[in-house]
């Protein structure tokens, strides 16, 4: 019992510390296919093992208005990124999480027929990126498909800044 407490001491000042040098926070552009809207978003990268990160997203895709119907979308996306091309200057990585997303429909029509409703759906992804090594800043581009309901295909683009 005593090594194993060791051993996942030893484990987790590891990944500290290696975490420590390659963290990245950025900002990105959207664009849903099922929406149709532009969004925008934040992220995070956090190295776990070589090639491998663990990256964290949200994104809030501007509203939806037309024939009184208004539509909020936004999406939580808990990925893991593998990268398979991992260079100085470039990085091309797979994508592979969890997704949720969040759909409010509002009709303001006249009474009776107003109306409110969400709804919330668990998705997988899957997708490619690439990351482009400038210094302190990385700027980078995804596409990923969200496997729920009818599905999304969602391109990205925007930087993140290495800490």
């Amino acid at each position: 019992m005593e090594n194993t407490g060791i051993l996942t001491v030893f484990l987790s000042l590891s990944f500290s510390a290696n975490a420590q040098e390659n963290i990245r926070l950025g900002a990105l552009i959207a664009y849903g296919t099922e929406i149709e809207s532009l969004g925008v978003g934040v992220n995070a990268e956090f190295p776990v093992i070589e090639n491998l990160t663990v990256s964290p997203s949200f994104i809030y895709y501007i509203p939806k208005e037309g024939s009184g119907f208004k539509m909020n979308w936004f999406e939580v996306n808990a990925n893991a990124n593998y990268y398979f091309v991992s260079q100085a200057d470039m990085g091309v990585y797979a994508i592979g999480g969890l997704n949720y997303s969040s759909v409010k429909l509002e009709y303001d029509g006249s009474y009776p027929f107003d109306m409110d409703t969400s709804d919330g759906r668990f998705g997988l992804n899957l997708g490619a990126g690439a990351n482009f090594e400038l210094g302190g800043i990385t700027p980078f581009a995804e596409i990923k498909y969200v496997i729920i309901d009818e599905g999304q295909l969602v391109l990205g683009a925007g930087v993140k800044f290495n800490l």
